[in-house]
């Protein structure tokens, strides 16, 4: 406790040798007012050294510079992935900036980590404590966060385009993720040091829960050496099949169309959107996890109000593994993965609904991996699907189990 308030009070001299080094008001021409946590620090605890980081000390340009001094190690942010945009950048650069370098800057830019301020309140003289708030801001649409609310992006259809409203889009009300529920924010799990270090999360699920052997799930070897735990939790996925971009020059019929301004002339849409489970495949660790496409990219020109070209030119067709933000403690009969070939992006052609060759969109299915891949992980390989799908005695004893844990769970919650 001495040593404490020797720091404390250490730190009380500094502030004042600031203060009167300073030797004039700040705000005597800049009438700017502190407010917050900050309220009691002199201007020049944050507004110091070179010209650009006295002038927005915050920003991620120099690394804040004006932040790090108190909050050490945090200027490492900016060198991740959540300010770099690096894996985006790429993706826009091998696909649909091949013919136009300037895609990413009029279409993807406006959501990166650009100043400690992003979250942590925009005015910088009033430095709050970030919230999920802050991180929905970005997060949110086709992009994990706003599903752990229970939100899913909505077709792109006006006739689709009512309800609710989040961060300027509309949504459909889901299931939440039980977390949630249970009052947790996204900082929980996220926490500020394991981003600075570039790891996307700082717990695992094994770090709260201990698999119960009274589940039938928990049981089988496999599942637990070869799932990741989300592959059966996740209650559902938002999910975007087709990701067109059209790009209209010298066309007067662009009026007709709702093409958001400074975006270069492209209009945004999608063939398809779904909110149920996601598919599943491998990911990056060789574990089996939900994938989702991201993204089966098409793009048409149009010029003097005709198509340029080819139309619905297939630029990617890649598929993401990831975590859904949506975890539930029930898990699906086991039907829904032993017996699903779709799941696993083998759709069989008797099976199809929609006829993606008659549309000229170069693919047989969206369901069918052929032209496909998946950019961090695999499809699970087809001679793998087979053996699992296998209907030996140890499944049909598990299936009946489980179904008769599913019976006696509604029995028992029955008023009497």
């Amino acid at each position: 406790m001495r040593s404490m308030m020797l720091c404390i009070a250490a730190c009380l001299l500094a502030i004042n040798a600031t203060r009167g080094a300073a030797g004039e008001n700040c705000t005597s021409c800049h009438p700017a007012a502190p407010k917050g946590i900050h309220a009691a620090l002199p201007c020049a605890s944050c507004h110091r050294g070179k010209p650009d980081v006295i002038a927005d000390p915050a920003s991620g340009k120099h690394h804040a510079a004006g932040c790090v001094g108190c909050h050490q190690g945090y200027g490492a942010l900016f060198d991740q992935p959540m300010a770099t945009r690096s894996r985006e950048k790429l993706f826009v650069q091998r696909t649909i900036g091949k013919g136009d370098p300037a895609f990413f800057e009029t279409n993807c830019n406006a959501c990166h980590l650009k100043s400690c301020t992003d979250c942590h309140g925009g005015d910088g003289h009033n430095i709050v404590r970030a919230t999920d708030k802050s991180c929905l801001a970005c997060h949110k649409g086709y992009y994990t966060g706003m599903e752990y609310y229970g939100m899913a992006p909505r077709e792109d259809s006006l006739r689709y385009q009512r309800g609710a409203t989040a961060f300027g889009e509309k949504y459909l009300k889901m299931t939440p993720d039980v977390h949630r529920e249970a009052g947790m924010g996204c900082g929980v799990c996220h926490a500020m040091k394991s981003l600075a270090a570039g790891a996307k999360s700082s717990r695992k699920c094994t770090d709260c829960h201990q698999a119960k052997q009274t589940a039938v799930e928990h049981r089988i070897t496999a599942h637990m050496e070869k799932l990741e735990c989300y592959a059966c939790h996740s209650a559902w996925a938002a999910q975007e099949y087709g990701t067109f971009y059209l790009r209209f020059t010298n066309s007067p019929v662009q009026k007709e169309f709702e093409v958001a301004k400074n975006s270069g002339g492209y209009l945004k849409s999608s063939y398809l959107k779904k909110q149920d489970a996601p598919p599943l495949g491998i990911n990056a660790a060789g574990r089996v996890s939900p994938i989702r496409p991201e993204f089966i990219l098409y793009k048409t020109t149009v010029k003097n109000n005709r198509p340029e070209g080819k139309e619905n030119q297939l630029l990617a067709a890649e598929w993401k593994a990831f975590f859904p933000h949506t975890i539930r403690r029930g898990t699906p009969m086991c039907d829904a993965c032993h017996e699903n070939a779709r799941r696993f992006v083998m759709e069989k052609k008797e099976d199809r609904i929609y006829n993606l060759t008659a549309d000229g969109m170069t693919l047989p299915s969206f369901w069918e991996r052929a032209g496909q891949e998946v950019a961090n992980g695999d499809f699970l390989p087809r001679a793998r699907y087979v053996r699992m799908s296998k209907k030996t005695p140890a499944y049909w004893r598990g299936y009946l189990e489980k179904w008769q844990n599913l019976l006696n769970h509604v029995a028992g919650s029955s008023s009497r």
